[in-house]
């Protein structure tokens, strides 16, 4: 017996086979669509770029082009969130059965590198620049940089609301969040160089924003990884998962469980059920899909009913078989 149930409609059609396999997909929405977002923040943060680079130049300030460089791989990093978001609304295909929902996790692991490499950089530059300090416009720096927390601090809002439920619009938020910080720092840093004319201050606030980035792009970086690798999302407890499903009604064995995260905002669950009186019908496994969602978050779960037949063991019953 099959069982597939779908966002916008429900949908069972069965025929007999030796084991019962039941899909269950709830009501789970697709992503947000964040379209407007970022179309204002890449427009907001493109300008800003450019305002910060010139005045960069004229200021000789390594902050400010360092803060540059970032906001500009911010920009980059919003137009692949973008892009992934978009691709993830894209329906199934003969060839990408579940459609391109894994763009945005994709998206999210090559944002997190891309920073880093950048970051990498501003601090090298920084490191150079620390060693032969050299004079900078404070007027320059103070002015760019507060309008530089007004622009950030604005983008980040904009994905406020998303950031928990979604590791791609989280990846978004942080950007812009840490660059409303680092430009804070900048503008107390040329404020102090305004009075006492402590140049060295301008390479260091670079190295202090090398240091906030890559600590705030860790944690992305080690989720984003974590989910292309088809590890389980954070949040699920795979045995507390398994002792619910063991506790079900009739079944006596749980095996082959396996838990991954389709997107940045869908989980998936694959399981065999041993159930002796064989397939339960499909009122059990549209509540077991529910609950799963409610309780897990869960909105993908495909279950196979298996009877425990000796004759016929499953071979995928031991934990260390995938």
């Amino acid at each position: 017996m099959a069982y597939d149930q779908y966002d916008d409609h429900d949908h069972a059609t069965g025929h007999q086979q030796t084991h019962g396999h039941a899909h269950g997909h709830n009501h789970a929405h697709g992503p947000a669509d964040y379209g407007r977002a970022f179309a204002i923040g890449v427009a907001l943060n493109l300008s800003f770029v450019l305002v910060e680079a010139v005045f960069g130049v004229i200021g000789h300030s390594l902050a400010l082009l360092a803060d540059a460089g970032h906001n500009l791989s911010d920009v980059l990093a919003m137009l692949m969130a973008w892009g992934a978001t978009a691709l993830a609304r894209r329906p199934p295909s003969v060839r990408f059965t579940y459609g391109l929902r894994s763009s945005s996790i994709l998206a999210a692991l090559a944002n997190a590198v891309f920073l880093l490499v950048v970051t990498g950089g501003i601090a090298w530059e920084a490191i150079q620049r620390l060693l032969q300090p050299a004079p900078v416009d404070s007027g320059i720096v103070i002015g760019v940089a507060a309008f530089g927390v007004l622009i950030n601090t604005g983008t980040a809002l904009l994905f406020m609301a998303g950031r928990k439920g979604d590791l791609n619009i989280q990846a978004a938020f942080l950007h812009m969040a840490s660059d409303a910080v680092v430009s804070l720092g900048v503008v107390i840093a040329g404020i102090v160089m305004l009075f006492t004319h402590w140049f060295w201050l301008d390479s260091t606030v670079s190295l202090c924003i090398s240091a906030v980035i890559v600590i705030a792009t860790w944690g992305l970086l080690r989720d984003s990884t974590q989910l292309a690798l088809h590890g389980v999302p954070e949040g699920i407890e795979t045995q507390v998962v398994r002792a619910y499903l063991a506790a079900l009604p009739n079944v006596t064995a749980v095996h082959d469980l396996h838990i991954w995260a389709m997107s940045t905002t869908e989980t998936a669950l694959t399981a065999h059920l041993v159930m002796q009186n064989g397939y339960p019908g499909d009122a059990l496994l549209n509540q077991i899909s529910d609950e799963l969602q409610l309780r897990f978050r869960i909105n993908h779960p495909t279950l196979q009913v298996e009877t425990g037949d000796p004759a016929h063991p499953c071979a995928l019953a031991p934990d260390h078989r995938v």
